[in-house]
């Protein structure tokens, strides 16, 4: 199937809070990556989102370019020709955009999907994130507004992060302590400012103690309540049940009991990234290692060409973080579920 159109994609939003899963949104910075995505979807038969980084976009653009916009360009063209053979809807997403990259990153992609779109077309990209953790809630939604607006209008959804997430993410760094709690006064501003639909559809990252990074089950405190008390307050003053589509970021290490918990909230998009990039990556290195006579050219030989060709260890890669994510559709409850 093609890249999910905006109709398709608001399908795949509706369908999971509906039935109560939710997507796994799989972080690339390669065609390599991007294959593997699309491989675990299809075989876990659950459609999916794929979603670049500012520094995934910059990486895809050739590491001595480093542009964004090119990149992002780029990855959706593939994604457009690639997916076509895939039996999976995949939406295709821009992941944490901080207020100084905006301008270089977010809306100018935007303003390509508005010139796409105004000529019959499709937007680029089905959604893109407006991160503005490091900025004042008034400022950030402030600038989501304004956001909301011109995504609305070039049939896109916007996400938007209301709360900070600990640890680091492409420079950007949340830190610990209990402002990694969004408050149900924090969804209610955000209720007040962006509507719950009215002016367009947007996903909400409320922060239940969420951190970036590596950790091992246990030692990240999440708080998944924290988003049943959000939906409820917003709820009581808008008389609309789950008025937010929330999505789960930083949830590397959680606990599956905390998962399940979190998509009971209304949680239908969970970021995966650092997971996929150590299945992605442990099989080559476990490829280097047994086969380093043949990678290597040891004491003058001349190796072994089946071994050191990248499509031999890129495979493995592949079919590891393919592995991966087939394991986040189970957690997430998305196996089976395609449109």
């Amino acid at each position: 199937m093609p890249v999910a159109t905006p109709e398709i994609y608001a399908e795949m939003l509706d369908k999971a809070k509906r039935e109560s899963f939710a997507y796994p949104a799989i972080n690339v910075s390669s065609s390599q990556t991007l294959n593997a995505a699309l491989a675990g979807f299809a075989e876990a038969e659950s459609d999916g989102i794929i979603q670049i980084s500012t520094g995934g976009a910059e990486y895809l653009s050739g590491p001595t370019v480093k542009d964004m916009v090119s990149g992002s360009l780029a990855f959706a063209a593939f994604a457009q020709e690639v997916a076509k053979k895939y039996p999976v809807n995949v939406a295709l997403h821009t992941d944490h955009c901080p207020k100084d990259k905006l301008d270089g990153f977010v809306r100018p992609l935007i303003a390509a999907s508005e010139e796409r779109v105004k000529n019959g077309g499709l937007p680029y990209f089905q959604s893109h994130m407006w991160d503005g953790s490091a900025v004042p809630l008034e400022e950030n939604l402030e600038i989501a507004q304004d956001l909301l607006a011109r995504a609305a209008a070039a049939k896109i959804i916007l996400e938007v992060e209301i709360g900070i997430v600990g640890g680091e993410e492409d420079g950007v760094e949340g830190g610990m302590g209990e402002h990694l709690y969004t408050t149900p006064e924090d969804a209610l501003a955000t209720a007040a400012a962006l509507g719950v639909g009215e002016k367009g559809r947007y996903l909400t990252a409320l922060t239940f103690g969420n951190v970036h990074g590596v950790y091992k089950p246990g030692n990240v405190t999440l708080r998944p309540e924290i988003l049943k008390a959000a939906q409820e307050a917003v709820a009581a003053q808008y008389g609309k049940d789950a008025p937010f589509d929330l999505v789960f970021h930083g949830g590397s290490g959680s606990l599956p009991e905390e998962i399940s918990a979190a998509v009971d909230y209304g949680v239908v998009k969970m970021n995966v990234d650092t997971d996929t990039q150590y299945a992605f990556t442990r099989p080559v290195a476990g490829h280097m290692l047994a086969n380093y006579d043949g990678v290597l050219k040891v004491d003058g030989e001349v190796g072994n060409k089946k071994q050191y060709d990248p499509r031999a260890w890129g495979k493995a890669a592949e079919a590891g973080m393919a592995a991966r994510i087939v394991q986040a559709c189970t957690e997430l409850r998305s196996t089976g579920t395609k449109l």
